[in-house]
Formats: C-alpha cells, structure tokens, sequence
C-alpha cells in the first residue's frame, strides 16, 4: 500500500462524517417528534402543554424534513463542472488509448474510461459519472466532438484529460512518462469513500452554483457552510491521493520522467506566447487559427534558439512525436484550437461568416496586414472625432486646430456619426480616401500651400497631431480615449464574444481570459505602429509577416524590423516625432503619402 492511500482514506471517511453530521441534524427534529407522539400515544405526557408542543415540534419536523429533502435532491441531482474538452473516441487514437491501457496493466490500476483533450498545459483525470455530463458534451460541445468521434460512455473510472500541446511537443516516451503518475490516480479514485468523498464535495459546489438562479437562493448558504467544515478535509484527501499515484508510478519510466517535466515547463511558456501574441489578434478580428497546436511546436523551436536555457530540445524532434498516435491529427488539432477560441477568447461554438479559420500560410496577409489596415482607419477615424484637419495638423503644442463646418451629407457621401468608423475604414469596403471622412476634408485648407500633401488618411497628419513641443503628451492622452471607447463599441456590437451571447447566453464570457484590459496608452501605441507599417508597406516595399514568439512584425527584405516600438513610444509619450522620423527616412517611407486603409 502506498504511503499517501491510508491518509487519503482516512480523510475521506472526515468528508463523509460531514455529510453525516448533516443528515443527523435534519432528521433531529422527526426523532424527537416521533419521541414525543410516541409517548403521547402510550399516556407518559399527559395534560398540558404537551399537545401544543407536540404539534408545534411535528410542524418543524415536517418543514425541516421538507427543507432537508429539497436540499439533499439539488445535491443529488445538480451538474457538477465539467471541464470543456475535445473527447476522443478509441476508434480515432487507438495507438493512444493502448499506451494508456499498458500504464494502467504496468501500474496495476483500472485504466480510464475515456480520453479528452484540453488546450492547455496539463493532464488530470476527471469523473463524468454524472448523467448530466453525457448530455451536455453531446449538447455544448458537439461541434468538437462531431470532427473527431463521438464520446465514450463514462463508467466507473475517471475521464483522463491530456493537454493537446503535449501531444505535439512531446515524444512518444516523453508523454509516457508524464502521464504515468496521472494514470496511477485511477487506483485511489477506486477506492469506494474516496469516491463518494468526492462526490459529495462536487454536489455540494454544484448546488453553490444552482443556489445563484432566481427563487433557488436559499440553497446556497448551506452549502457554502459544509463546504467550509470539510474543505481541509478534503483538500488533504487529494493530497493524499495524488502522492499515492506518484508513489506508485516511481517504477514507469521515472528517470525520463525528470527530463520531460522540463519539457512541461518550456510547453507552458511556447503555449502561452503563442495564444497572447499570435492567436489573441487574430480572434479578435473573427479570424482562428486552426493549428494551434501545430504551431506550438514552431513557436518552442524558435523559442530553444533564442533561450540558451531551452538550447538543445530541439534535437529531440527526430523522435516519434505523441501526435502520431491520432488517427487524424489534423482534425484534432483543429477541434482543439476552435475550443482554445472560446475558452480563452469567448468566440462561437462553431465557424461562421464573421469566425472563419485561418492556415499559418495565410496569417501575414489575412491577419497582419488586415490588423493593421483597420487600426490604421480605427485610428484616422478617431482624428475625425476630435476634428483634426487632414490639410493642417496640431499645431506646436499638439492641440488640434479648430474644424471647419462640414458640408451637409448628400446621399452619395453620408455623414458619418462622431466617433464611427466611416465606410472606407471598415474591411470589405471601397473607397480609401472615405476614411478620413467629409468633415475632414472640408476642414482642409485648399488654399495652404501643404494642404494637398496631408489630404487624406497620411501618417503625416498623425505625426503632427502628436507632435508637443511641451513635453506633457496631452494630444496623445484624447487621442487614446477616444480609440479605447470606439474600440469597446465596436467589440460590444460585433465582437465574437457579443455573437456567442446571443446563442448561448451567460455561457459565452470566455472562462479563462488571456489578458487583462489594455490601456489606452497600449491602444495608442499599437495603432500609431499599425499606421507605420501600412506606410512601410505601402510605400518602402515592406511586407507583413508573423513571428512565433511576438506575432504580427513588419518585414524589410525580408528581415525583422525590431526597433520600431521605442520610437513610437517616444512620439506618444514624450511627443517627440523626431526619432520616428529618422526611422521612416532612412526606410525610405514616405509619412505625407496616403494610406491604403482597405
């Protein structure tokens, strides 16, 4: 017997005497009602006030018993979570299902049930006993499971769930090793207080979450308050079940085991850098990548080159990748990259119009440049908000100049609303010069002698906006409120997350957000250098391009350019124009040449 299994064990029996205690105090009033009736009916509590005690104690009971049961049913029955998965059928990863069944023979443990995929760095086992849970994978998440086969049925052992980039970062023995003290953990999970332990605690967190809808509130408290008496309990009860499992998987494959754990720690930091930079933009313009996973394993490779501490993995890739135990990796990987999408980003179930997939060949020219183009308008749009003439930029102390009146709107060139992306800004439209809008144009000085060269969406008209010969950034400060409100309409009104509502309710905030809310000084500098790189790429033959590690960069000859973000730093911080400057002309960009915005 393992070391941690007694302890286990024995905190799972502390768990079940919680459960007991409950059970005992709701039954308290019916026993002593039935004392009281009993000795009633046989002449010991004769007279006065015995009846009406009686009486008012078999109310209680009653109420108490009535309570208790409703209480115990939402336990019973409520759905505990379950994490969002890609199920795997025995019939699309055969080779896998075989490796998990020899751990399970070498380990003398019930293999698991099933197996799922996560798109995440971890592996865990996890009980889908529950008949609610069958329901709901076939129900939410059919879409994944549909690509790949259906669901195994759940039986008596746990659910293993494996990280999808192990599969494509890891070697065949690697993945071995690491899942070998997971697997040990079917034994434990076995053992039948540990299970009903277990179950306990997650009816108890279901009926937490059931107590917060309308008319069920009552339920809560409750099971907040066991929750509380037995949460040491049960959290040293795991404590004890995973050392049991790591005790017991000492004797598979454990010297290798060392050496891919480290691959676990350079799988989260790849993983990561790709889904932040690489996958975020693209999600937010309604585009997913589709081989995210794919991915992963260029975005380590560079990530072994530039880390002296990661030099040398990348010998191992001559080994058999754990992908080539799926029957169609492909397909898999492109289930588990549309689920990243919506437990990170809170994107739709399914491909659409507005959520279509994109190939990594495509992302420089479908996402970079696309990304670009519409900050690039989102920004100009913004300058027409604060009514900053094309024809004149701010003058020294970055204040705009005052606009002229703008024309009426006829049907062929509309007004656009205040602080609205015009037609030309928006992608799919025609008509690039429409971006600066009518406003603006009017507003221009065709009398001025440099009127004509800012007309129209220019990284001139920026450069002057944010020029402040005072040092104080004020021009940047109204410019970067007014693209961090337009920004938050615009994902309000057609984000994916906002289409996702309208199917599934409350279900679409993404449930594990990859960053925090960026601000507008953020915002700022990433239109101000999307506006740089469309006039790069339009006027000094650069190209878009994606890195790995970093996402979206701009390419000239087909080289990096790394030292553009300090010089825009220093435009909107400092309101200093002048290295940014030196930066376009020695790239031979031209800022007073207008933007392609479409």
């Amino acid at each position: 017997m393992e070391a941690g299994a007694p302890s286990a064990r024995s905190r799972a029996l502390a768990v079940l005497r919680v459960r007991s205690r409950a059970l005992a105090v709701g039954l308290l009033p019916a026993a002593l009602a039935v004392v009281l009736v009993a000795a009633r009916a046989t002449g010991r509590l004769a007279g006065e006030p015995w009846p009406a005690v009686t009486l008012v104690v078999c109310v209680v009971a009653a109420i108490v018993l009535l309570v208790g049961g409703a209480f115990a049913a939402v336990v019973l029955r409520a759905s505990p979570a379950v994490t969002p998965t890609v199920p795997l059928s025995e019939a699309a990863a055969p080779d896998l299902y075989r490796l998990v069944r020899d751990l399970a023979d070498r380990m003398d443990v019930p293999p698991p049930s099933a197996i799922a995929l996560t798109p995440d760095c971890d592996s865990w086992l996890e009980d889908r006993s529950h008949a609610a849970h069958r329901r709901g994978a076939a129900r939410v998440f059919g879409a994944a499971a549909g690509a790949v086969g259906p669901e195994s049925e759940p039986g008596a052992a746990p659910v293993l769930v494996i990280g999808s980039p192990f599969l494509w970062w890891m070697r065949v023995a690697e993945l071995r090793a690491v899942l070998a003290p997971v697997v040990a953990g079917t034994g434990p999970s076995a053992h039948p207080d540990i299970a009903d332990a277990r179950g306990f605690v997650r009816g108890l967190d279901a009926a937490v979450d059931v107590g917060g809808r309308r008319g069920l509130g009552w339920i809560a408290p409750p099971a907040r308050l066991l929750l509380r008496l037995c949460r040491t309990d049960a959290a040293e009860m795991e404590r004890g079940v995973a050392a049991a499992a790591s005790e017991r998987a000492q004797g598979v494959d454990y010297g290798l085991r060392i050496v891919a754990q480290e691959q676990v720690g350079l799988a989260y930091a790849g993983w990561d850098r790709l889904l932040t930079r690489v996958a975020l933009p693209a999600w937010r313009m309604g585009r997913w990548p589709a081989h995210l996973d794919t991915g992963v394993v260029s975005a380590l490779t560079e990530l072994s080159r530039r880390d002296r501490l990661a030099e040398g993995f990348t010998s191992r890739l001559g080994e058999r990748p754990a992908c080539d135990l799926l029957e169609q990796p492909g397909l898999i990987d492109e289930a588990t990259s549309l689920l990243a999408a919506r437990l990170f980003h809170g994107g739709p179930a399914e491909a659409g119009p507005d959520w279509s997939p994109v190939d990594w060949a495509a992302y420089p020219e479908e996402v970079v440049d696309r990304k670009w183009r519409t900050e690039a308008a989102r920004l100009h749009a913004a300058l027409d908000a604060l009514a900053v003439p094309a024809g004149l930029p701010g003058g020294p102390s970055g204040s705009p100049a005052p606009a002229a009146p703008a024309p009426p709107a006829t049907p062929s060139t509309p007004a656009a609303p205040s602080g609205s992306v015009g037609p030309a800004a928006r992608p799919g439209s025609s008509g690039a010069a429409g971006a600066a809008g009518p406003a603006t144009l009017a507003a221009a000085d065709s009398s001025s002698p440099r009127a004509d060269a800012f007309a129209g969406p220019t990284l001139e008209r920026v450069l002057g906006y944010l020029t402040d010969l005072g040092g104080e950034g004020a021009a940047g400060e109204a410019l970067a409120g007014r693209i961090t409100g337009e920004l938050a309409r615009e994902e309000r009104a057609a984000g994916p997350a906002a289409r996702a509502g309208k199917a599934r309710g409350a279900d679409a905030v993404p449930l594990f957000p990859l960053q925090p809310p960026r601000s507008g000084r953020d915002l700022l500098a990433d239109h101000v250098t999307a506006m740089v790189c469309c006039a790069a790429v339009d006027s000094a033959g650069a190209t878009p391009g994606l890195d790995w590690l970093d996402g979206p960069v701009l390419l000239v000859g087909g080289d990096r350019r790394s030292d553009l973000a300090p010089r825009v730093l220093c435009l909107i911080e400092e309101g200093n124009p002048e290295p940014l400057r030196d930066w376009l002309s020695a790239l031979g960009v031209r800022p007073e040449k207008p933007v392609r915005l479409v």
